[in-house]
């Protein structure tokens, strides 16, 4: 039986994905479906965090929009996911950065990664 969900799962994933990790600043490019038309959207902010596995992995992204926090969660392998660019590198060290929602201002930002 679980042969048959790795099977299938295998079929959904992406062949490329992007490489990003938690703390970047990245820009999503969503599909989104009005009626019968389909446009792409763009969402900027920074990346709180990846979780899950195979084709149910999931990240999700934070953006100040008007003075009000902003976060959406999107399945990486999705195919309403057209592409992730990397905008900046943040340097962080947890998983999860939970503790950014409580934040404003300079304190709400993460330092960049220079290399």
């Amino acid at each position: 039986m679980s042969d048959i969900i790795k099977e299938i799962e295998a079929g959904q994933l992406k062949e490329k994905v992007d490489d990003f990790s938690v703390g970047d600043t990245v820009r999503v490019y969503g599909k989104i479906k009005e009626g019968n038309r389909e446009r792409i959207q763009v969402f900027e902010g920074v990346v709180l965090k990846r979780q899950g596995g195979s084709n149910r992995e999931t990240f999700t992204v934070r953006k100040t929009s008007n003075g009000i926090g902003v976060e959406k969660t999107w399945p990486l392998h999705s195919p309403n996911v057209e592409k992730i660019e990397v905008v900046r590198r943040g340097k962080v060290r947890r998983a999860k950065l939970n503790y950014l929602r409580k934040r404003i201002g300079k304190s709400a930002k993460v330092k960049e990664l220079v290399k």
